[in-house]
């Protein structure tokens, strides 16, 4: 017992924790913004929007996050030498940047849900009084929209919670995954409690965040 509480005084495991709530917080806002983008396009009645929007969701969706990661870090850091900050702090906001465009077309997807809930004589109404697209989008289809796809939102937030531990690919080595396997590399004589331990953790962090969202969405459900 006293060889596994030793390992809170090696390493800052609540820190660690706190590196993937900070990228899953930015990553939220990076992605919940382009994918609302990516989900007007899909939306929007110009043909070459939804071609870009549909292509965006397809080809992004079906790529592995590993691989983004690695493509900033290695193509747009190594290759194009793009600087987003001192050098840790570019691996930091670049794998912001790769979980955002992931997560961008889960977003998108689930806004569109959303979109799907929202009676066709709303958008009828919204013409009928003379808004075009965007301000009928804006101001009558989204709203409504966000409020059917708060279940599935939370769905993708939780999986970005989870997914920030793919930073460690693009060399965050200051999150959870990362410390993890550093504490295993040195201490192989306690490897599933320190498993445990981490688990538990996103356990924990994860469980409000379900609460959350199914609290939300029968607060802010749509009565029909």
């Amino acid at each position: 017992m006293d060889s596994y509480l030793s390992i809170f005084t090696e390493y800052n495991i609540p820190a660690a924790f706190w590196v993937n709530i900070q990228l899953t917080f930015w990553a939220a806002i990076g992605s919940l913004i382009l994918g609302t983008i990516v989900a007007m396009m899909r939306i929007s009645p110009i043909p070459s929007f939804q071609w870009f929007g549909a292509a965006y969701v397809n080809i992004i969706r079906n790529t592995p996050l590993t691989i983004i990661i690695l493509f900033g870090v290695l193509a747009l850091i190594g290759q194009l030498g793009v600087q987003l900050g001192g050098f840790q702090e570019n691996f930091f906001r670049m794998a912001i940047v790769g979980l955002s465009v992931y997560h961008a077309a889960f977003v998108c997807e689930a806004i569109r849900s959303g979109v799907n809930t929202v009676p066709l004589g709303q958008a009828e109404a919204a013409r009928a009084i003379g808004l075009s697209f965007i301000p009928a989008a804006r101001l009558v289809i989204l709203p409504q929209a966000f409020r059917g796809a708060i279940v599935p939102l939370g769905n993708t937030l939780i999986a970005l919670l989870k997914n920030s531990t793919v930073a460690a690919a693009g060399s965050v080595a200051t999150e959870a995954s990362s410390v993890m396997k550093t504490m295993i590399e040195f201490r192989g004589d306690i490897v599933i409690p320190i498993f445990l331990t981490f688990a538990l953790g996103f356990v924990i962090l994860v469980i409000p965040i379900g609460l959350l969202t199914t609290w939300l969405s029968k607060k802010l459900k749509v009565a029909r």
